[in-house]
C-alpha cells in the first residue's frame, strides 16, 4: 500500500471517507468492492484510536439483553459469524464463563441468567453456518459450583452457586483486523492515506465538494475533491461536522472512556465475566499468556485530542476488580500495560454512559442544509461490516445510482483467504522455515500473507530471530514499513506487530525495532531517537 496523497493528481472521487478506524475501513471496503472510486483519509494511523481500544472481543453483546436490545444482539451475533468467515485467522472461538452468586438480586439470579443464555442461543441460531467447521460455536452449558472453581480458581467462592459457559469470539489482533479491511479496500481500488488530517471542507453553495487536507508527515497541504463525503471520524465526528456547518458546535456526541489493563495470568482458558459490586460487568480475557481486564464506561467531557489514560482511571478499575475477583490484592505494580479510548455514543446520558446503547446512526446532513455529506455516529466493532452496508444503502438513496449488491459477507478479507484453519495450521508446522512459535504467530497475524514476512527473514537471518515468547521477529518491522504503510515506531510496535501490546518489551527490543525501521524508512539518528522516546512514553504507565 502507498499513501495516495503523495502522488495525488487531483482526480475527483465518488466517495471520500474521513476516518481510518474500523467504521471508515469497512465503508471503504464495501464501497470499493461495489466499484466506487474511494479515498480514505485518516489523521493519525489506521485504527489508532477507538478501534484499537477494544476488549479484543467479537461478541453478540449478551449484556444488552438486559436492556431489551434484542435486535442489536441478533445483529451482533450474525456479524460475529460473518467475521469468523471472512477473517478466520484473526477471529477465534472463545469459551466464556459467567459465575452466578446467591443474594445478588433477581436480574442476576441463576434462573434469570439461564433464561438469558437460552435466548442468546436462540438468537444465534445460525452460529453453526460457518465456512470452516472448526469455527462452529456450541450452545451454552451450566456448571456446578465445584466445576467453576476447578476451571477458574480466581473466581471468588463466597455465595458462588455455579455458572454458565457460553461461546463468543476473540479478535486476537483487532489492529490487524482493522488493517485487513483497509488492505481489502485498497485491493479493490480504494486510495488510502494515514497521517492525512482533514482541516476543512470545500463547500460550494450548500454542497460539500471535497476536503482540505494537511499531510502530517510533510506539512504539505492539498485539496481532495469528491462527489460525496462520509464522516466516520468517531469521537471527532461532531467536531468535523461543526466545521462543515460553519458553527462553533454541531449536535454533540457523548463520549465514553473505556480503559483496559493487562496483567500476568489470572484466568485459564475461559474469558470470565462477572458483575461487580458496583453493578457493572468486567471481563477477564486470556490473551497471549496474560490476562486482559476491562472495560470501564465513564463519560468523558474533554476534547478527544487531549485524551490520555490516567493513573486515576487505572486505579479505579483495579479497585473494582479487587472488590469482586481474585485475592483482592491486585496493585498498580501488577499492571504490565494499560490502554484506552473514547467510544462515541448516539444518546446522551446524564448519569454516566454504562447503560448507553451501542446502536449507531447514519445521518444525512442535508437535514442541516448541507448536501454531499453523511455522518456516521456510534456503533460497535462487531457490527462494523453491517453498518457499512447500511451506509451504502444511504448512498444509494442519496445518489440514485445503481450499485451491486453487498458482497462483503461472502469473500475473505485480504490476507485471510483460509478455508480450513486446521489444515492451514498443519501446513505452517510442516514448513519449518522459522522457529515453530514464530510460524504459528505469523500464520495467525498475517494469514495467507505470512510467506512474505518469511521471505524477508530468509533474505536476512538476523531479521528472523525470535524476540519474545510469541516468536515475533524483526522481519515484521521491515514488512510493516515496506507493505503496510507504517510510518512511525508506534505504528509498528502497537498496530502492525505485537511487540508493544503487552507493555514495555525492554529497551533492547525497542532499539532493535527502531534500528530496523530506520533502515527501511531512512531515518537519521535524531529521528530514530525521537521515535524511541515516543514509543517508550506510550508504553510507560502514567504517573498521574
Amino acid at each position: 500500500m502507498k499513501r495516495f496523497i503523495e502522488q495525488y493528481g487531483g482526480e475527483n472521487f465518488d466517495i471520500a471517507i474521513i476516518g481510518g478506524g474500523i467504521t471508515g475501513a469497512a465503508v471503504a471496503y464495501d464501497a470499493a468492492r461495489r466499484g466506487f472510486s474511494v479515498a480514505l483519509l485518516e489523521k493519525g494511523d489506521f485504527g489508532a484510536a477507538t478501534s484499537s481500544a477494544t476488549s479484543k472481543l467479537i461478541h453478540g453483546g449478551l449484556r444488552y439483553l438486559a436492556n431489551g436490545e434484542v435486535a442489536l444482539v441478533r445483529e451482533s451475533l450474525r456479524e460475529r459469524r460473518i467475521m469468523e468467515n471472512i477473517a478466520p485467522n484473526l477471529v477465534h472461538p472463545l469459551p466464556s464463563l459467567i459465575a452466578t452468586y446467591a443474594g445478588q438480586g433477581l436480574m442476576n439470579s441463576r434462573q434469570v441468567m439461564r433464561a438469558g443464555m437460552i435466548l442468546y442461543d436462540i438468537l444465534s441460531f445460525d452460529k453453526g453456518r460457518t465456512r470452516d467447521a472448526a469455527k462452529r460455536l456450541p450452545n451454552h452449558r451450566s456448571m456446578s459450583r465445584k466445576e467453576v472453581l476447578a476451571a477458574e480458581g480466581s473466581v471468588r467462592p463466597a455465595q458462588l452457586n455455579g455458572g454458565f459457559v457460553y461461546y463468543d469470539c476473540l479478535s486476537s489482533f483487532p489492529e490487524r483486523l482493522t488493517l485487513a479491511f483497509i488492505k481489502s479496500a485498497a485491493h479493490h481500488g480504494a486510495r488510502v492515506a494515514n497521517y492525512a488530517r482533514v482541516d476543512d471542507f470545500m463547500v460550494e453553495g450548500k454542497s460539500v465538494r471535497g476536503l482540505v487536507i494537511t499531510d502530517e508527515l510533510t506539512g504539505a497541504g492539498l485539496k481532495v475533491t469528491a462527489s460525496l463525503v462520509i464522516n466516520c471520524a468517531g469521537p471527532w465526528a461532531d467536531i468535523l461536522l461543526a466545521k462543515a456547518l460553519h458553527r462553533e458546535t454541531a449536535r454533540q456526541i457523548t463520549r465514553s472512556e473505556g480503559i483496559h489493563i493487562i496483567t500476568d495470568k489470572t484466568v485459564n482458558s475461559h474469558m470470565v465475566g462477572l458483575r461487580t459490586t458496583r453493578g457493572r460487568h468486567i471481563f477477564f480475557v486470556p490473551w497471549r499468556g496474560h490476562t486482559l481486564i476491562g472495560t470501564t464506561d465513564k463519560e468523558y467531557t474533554g476534547t478527544p485530542d487531549g485524551y490520555r489514560v490516567s493513573r486515576q482511571s487505572i486505579v479505579e478499575l483495579i479497585d473494582e476488580v479487587n472488590e469482586s475477583f481474585g485475592s483482592g490484592t491486585l496493585g498498580y505494580g501488577d499492571v504490565r500495560h494499560a490502554y484506552g479510548g473514547l467510544r462515541p455514543l448516539v444518546e446522551t446520558q446524564t448519569e454516566g454512559t454504562y447503560s448507553s446503547s451501542r446502536r449507531y446512526e447514519i445521518y444525512d446532513n442535508a437535514a442541516d442544509g448541507l448536501e454531499g455529506l453523511i455522518t456516521v455516529e456510534g456503533g460497535k466493532y462487531t457490527t462494523s461490516r453491517n453498518l457499512a452496508e447500511k451506509v451504502m444503502a444511504e448512498v444509494r438513496k442519496k445518489s440514485g445510482r445503481k450499485m451491486m449488491q453487498c458482497t462483503t459477507a461472502a469473500g475473505f478479507l485480504k490476507g485471510c483467504e483460509i478455508a480450513d484453519m486446521e489444515a492451514f495450521a498443519s501446513a505452517l508446522r510442516s514448513e519449518q522455515v522459522l522457529a515453530p512459535q514464530t510460524m504459528t504467530y505469523l500464520g495467525m497475524a498475517y494469514g495467507s500473507d505470512f510467506r512474505q514476512v518469511c521471505g524477508i527473514a530468509k533474505d536476512d537471518a538476523a531479521l528472523g530471530r525470535p524476540l519474545n515468547d510469541d516468536g515475533e521477529i524483526l522481519a515484521q518491522v521491515a514488512y510493516a514499513a515496506r507493505h503496510e504503510m507504517a510510518r512511525t515506531l508506534p505504528d509498528i510496535m502497537l498496530r502492525r506487530t505485537g511487540l508493544g501490546t503487552l507493555g514495555h518489551p525492554g529497551n533492547d527490543i525497542i532499539k532493535k525495532a527502531a534500528e530496523t525501521a530506520a533502515s527501511e524508512l531512512k531515518w537519521d539518528s535524531a529521528k530514530t531517537e525521537a521515535e524511541i522516546k515516543k514509543v517508550s512514553a506510550l508504553l510507560t504507565l502514567p504517573v498521574q
